[in-house]
C-alpha cells in the first residue's frame, strides 16, 4: 500500500490546471458577471485572455491556503501581484486586486472548501482538504499512467 497523496506531492502548475478543471465541470461555483470585464490588477493594462481565469485564481488560492492557513485578503493581493511598469523609471511591485481575491474566497467557502479562521483570515476545512487530496491522488495518477506509455 502506498503513502497518501497530499497536495505538497504534486506540481503547483499540474495541481491548479486540474482543480480549476474540476471547479469549472462541478459547476458549483458562482463566478461574479463582472469577470468578462475586469482586470486582475490595477497595474495590469488587459483584462485575462483566458476566460476560465477565475476558476485557476480559486484553485491557485484554495492551493496556497492549503499550504499556509491564516491566510487573509492582503496576503492574497500581495501573492497574486505583479511588477508595474513604470516606463524609464525603474518597476516596482503593485498588489493584484482585492476584490478578485474577496470573491474568490467567499466562492470557495460557499463551496465549503474554506473557513473563517479565529485568529483572522482563512482556512481548509476538512471536506476541502479531503476534495484537494482526493485531486492531488488524481493528478499522480494520470501523471504515472503518461509516463508508462
Amino acid at each position: 500500500m502506498s503513502a497518501p497523496v497530499t497536495v505538497k506531492d504534486v506540481n503547483a502548475h499540474s495541481f491548479v490546471k486540474a482543480y480549476a478543471a474540476h471547479l469549472k465541470k462541478s459547476g458549483k461555483l458562482d463566478i461574479p458577471a463582472w469577470t468578462e470585464y475586469c482586470k486582475t490588477g490595477a497595474y495590469k493594462e488587459l483584462s485575462p485572455l483566458d476566460n476560465d481565469w477565475f476558476y485557476v485564481r480559486c484553485a491557485a488560492i484554495a492551493r496556497h491556503i492549503y499550504l499556509r492557513g491564516n491566510v487573509g485578503v492582503g496576503a492574497l493581493t500581495k501573492v497574486h501581484g505583479g511588477k508595474i511598469r513604470r516606463g524609464t523609471r525603474p518597476s516596482h511591485h503593485a498588489n493584484g486586486s482585492g476584490n478578485v481575491a474577496r470573491k474568490c474566497l467567499q466562492a470557495l467557502e460557499k463551496l465549503n472548501i474554506l473557513e473563517k479562521d479565529n485568529n483572522g483570515g482563512r482556512k481548509i476545512s476538512s471536506t476541502g482538504q479531503r476534495d484537494l487530496d482526493r485531486i492531488s491522488a488524481q493528478v499522480v495518477k494520470t501523471k504515472l499512467a503518461a509516463e508508462q506509455q
